[in-house]
């Protein structure tokens, strides 16, 4: 079975990673209130709820990461990674397509949801998000030094279920690219306000 390079797996998604810290960084941070509340439609997030969906992926996920990269026994690094079945199908479910359009649309778990629960909703949603992509360029960085496939997370959804390391790791890493591409498009939206 085809598996990847861990070097190259772990440097493209520090490079997502980057890219969403830049994005954010150089986009989001002067925006008025009334632009980060901004919806397209009543149905679509505004921008302060999808960054503060993701932050609470990250709240769940990366202590996870750094408590089982910290903890493991399994340190004999392999040269490549590969996925297991559940695993590959998780984060090929998140990972956008070559246009970087979402291929599958999913709706987002009631306690992850911010719209159904709207105490997720943090006022300081932007600047808590750069602070989680840089903890997760940290994260990546410490997971070249374990085994991507014996260490095991357990999901969000269900502790029983465990995925890879390297599994979990691109999981959360392309849910992040899927809802920062959400953020771009409320951005270049016609009728997305001026800051007032």
């Amino acid at each position: 079975m085809k598996g990847f390079l861990i070097e190259e797996l772990l440097t493209d998604l520090k490079n997502i990673s980057e890219s969403n810290i830049n994005l954010v960084q150089k986009k989001c941070t002067h925006l008025g209130e009334n632009q980060i509340k901004w919806r397209p439609n009543k149905e679509s997030w505004n921008i302060q709820e999808v960054l503060s969906h993701l932050n609470s992926y990250s709240s769940y996920y990366h202590h996870l990461f750094i408590e089982k990269i910290n903890n493991t026994k399994f340190l004999s690094i392999k040269e490549n990674f590969v996925s297991s079945p559940l695993g590959r199908s998780a984060w090929k479910s998140m990972k956008l397509g070559r246009l970087n359009n979402v291929k599958r649309k999913f709706r987002a778990p009631r306690n992850q949801n911010p719209s159904i629960t709207p105490e997720l909703i943090e006022k300081e949603a932007v600047e808590k998000f750069i602070s989680n992509q840089k903890e997760m360029l940290t994260i990546l960085d410490s997971a070249e030094k374990v085994n991507l496939k014996k260490v095991k997370i357990p999901i969000s959804i269900s502790k029983i279920v465990r995925l890879r390391l390297g599994d979990a790791l691109m999981f959360v890493v392309y849910h992040n690219e899927r809802h920062i591409q959400q953020v771009k498009n409320i951005l270049s939206h016609p009728n997305f306000p001026k800051k007032q």
